[in-house]
């Protein structure tokens, strides 16, 4: 699982063990690395619909996208879900992301 902050420029603020395997990442590099850097830059607007339509509804299932680790490993990640984080209040301050299908393209 993974989480991001909202900021003009959503960065991670947790990853777990698997998440960091798979961008190739220790904790130090992954937390605070600004998310759009998960995908190539051909996808990224692909990644931004889906966040904005997570941001709309509330979550997204069975989402698949394209994601690169650190050193330019490709992989699919499959049905995965997203949804926002929100404060006490009830406003979004993040959203956050949980897939364990995911397969390497190279």
């Amino acid at each position: 699982a993974s989480h991001y902050y909202y900021e003009d420029e959503p960065k991670f603020i947790y990853g777990n063990q698997k998440a960091l395997e798979l961008w190739e990442l220790d904790k130090e590099s992954f937390i605070g690395m600004p998310s759009k850097f998960t995908a190539e830059e051909l996808e990224r607007e692909e990644r931004q619909k889906m966040l904005d339509e997570v941001n709309r509804n509330g979550f997204i299932k069975n989402y698949s996208g394209v994601r690169i680790s650190s050193t330019g490993r490709r992989f699919m990640i499959n049905n995965a879900l997203v949804w926002n984080v929100l404060d006490e209040s009830g406003q979004t301050v993040g959203q956050a992301v949980k897939f364990d299908d995911y397969e390497f393209l190279d």
